[in-house]
């Protein structure tokens, strides 16, 4: 009966799944919100499941639809792309990083009464965002090709730099050191080594394709390759998500081979995935999403509401800290559709998979304080994917939550204008400047509608 049961609610689930999707795509509420609510209804409100009856099956189902999500997406980017975004990607995913494990770390230690090496530990778990949020996200998004190639490389590679910052610090933590050097070399490992075994695997791969693809029942032999290509990466040190991603790249751009001194040394051509096979792996990784958001909602602890209100009041921070990241990364463009790209980015702070599984590991190595760092971390993960879900729809439908990313991404001008307000009353009360000309100069810079022209003006 309870087996039954259980493929009764399955079949639901993915029913609800689809009038989700059509939900977003009507009323732009996002399906991501509605099945971490669903979760929580059936995880903590009602304890119908819990994450403890999933086993060892939860970690390895969320790792495998984190790589399913990053191979189908790295099969939607194409190098000239990468190539346009590839800075701006690495200036506003270092600077995201970086800024939140300082804040975090900052207020964890000062405020929250936390270790140093603990409080910048719980910092680089929640420093990056999480793809597996991400890229479903981006792609009903109306943004330019570049920003989102821009959010999911940063979704990626954030990735990386929480798992080798977050482990360095729970390594130092248990030596009483910091090992500089050492972590620097994990990164460049994890992000070369890690791209040159993706591209590789996907060159190998699509040589071998068309082959393949004369075996019956193959098409599910490609993923599964990706699997491999994950594996041996995290066995050998390096990033298995970048891995993947790059094989995916890869993956989707073996036409540049074509005609080049590379296609002599084959007697076959390259070969890239057929449009059954795209369509087949949308599917999957639609119900991997489907599947991973509502164990999300059911892994949320609701027994302690400290740490949820902590998390909740570091969400709202990072989602503060956000807008000048983005000012800062993004080069300054009199295009509207940059503009609203920008405003699009700044609501991008989703953290998952990765902080969750991160927020385990002081729990397990027994560091002092790791409860509560998990309990904290699951509660942003919370918080971050439902701020990032309200956000979405609001700036398009809300002209308030419109002027107030407007505003905040104009905050530099905000600042020079009202400092040049302060320096013309000054002139004026000297008697400097002709008192006639200094108020005009004033209205025009109290005006609201100055504070936001950068972003509203076409």
């Amino acid at each position: 009966m309870n087996i039954a049961v259980t493929v009764v609610g399955v079949g639901l689930l993915v029913f609800m799944a689809h009038v989700f999707a059509e939900v977003f795509s009507r009323k732009k509420v996002p399906d991501v919100l509605l099945l971490i609510i669903l979760g929580l209804l059936i995880g903590p409100v009602l304890n119908i499941i819990n994450t403890d009856q999933f086993g060892l099956v939860g970690p390895v189902f969320t790792t495998i639809t984190l790589v399913t999500i990053l191979f189908e997406g790295g099969t939607e980017l194409r190098i000239d792309a990468l190539r346009h975004s590839l800075r701006g990607t690495s200036l506003l995913t270092n600077l995201n990083f970086f800024a939140s494990m300082i804040v975090v770390g900052l207020l964890g230690w000062l405020i929250l009464d936390l270790a140093p090496l603990t409080s910048f530990m719980l910092g680089a778990i929640v420093g990056g965002t999480s793809s597996a949020v991400v890229i479903p996200l981006v792609r009903q998004l109306n943004i330019s090709n570049n920003s989102r190639t821009i959010l999911i490389l940063e979704s990626a590679f954030s990735d990386v730099l929480c798992i080798i910052f977050a482990l360095a610090f729970i390594e130092a933590i248990q030596l009483g050191e910091i090992k500089v050097g050492t972590t620097i070399g994990q990164i460049l490992a994890s992000f070369i080594l890690a791209s040159i075994m993706g591209f590789l695997g996907a060159f190998f791969w699509s040589v071998v394709l068309h082959r393949i693809r004369n075996i019956k029942n193959s098409i599910f032999t490609t993923p599964a390759f990706v699997f491999i290509i994950y594996g041996i990466s995290e066995i050998l040190g390096y990033s298995g998500a970048i891995s993947a991603l790059a094989f995916g790249i890869g993956l989707a751009n073996t036409d540049l081979i074509k005609g080049t001194s590379l296609s002599k040394y084959f007697t076959k051509e390259p070969d890239s995935l057929n449009e059954t096979e795209r369509i087949l792996f949308g599917e999957a990784v639609f119900l991997l999403k489907t599947f991973f958001f509502v164990y999300i909602g059911v892994s949320v602890q609701l027994n302690d509401w400290v740490p949820i209100l902590i998390g909740l009041v570091i969400t709202i921070i990072l989602f503060l800290l956000r807008i000048p990241v983005v000012r800062a990364s993004m080069p300054i463009s009199k295009v509207k559709q940059d503009k609203v790209d920008m405003m699009y980015m700044s609501t991008m702070v989703p953290k998952g998979l990765a902080a969750a599984v991160l927020a385990t590991i002081p729990m397990q190595q027994g560091i002092p304080g790791g409860e509560l760092i998990k309990n904290i971390v699951f509660s942003i993960v919370l918080f971050s994917i439902i701020f990032t879900s309200v956000l979405i729809p609001l700036l398009e439908k809300s002209t308030a939550t419109q002027e107030f990313y407007t505003n905040s991404l104009n905050f530099n001008k905000w600042i020079r204008e009202r400092i040049q307000k302060h320096q013309r009353n000054r002139a004026a009360k000297k008697g400097g400047k002709d008192s006639k000309e200094a108020p005009a100069d004033i209205n025009h810079g109290s005006n609201p509608e100055n504070n936001s022209e950068d972003i509203k003006k076409d």
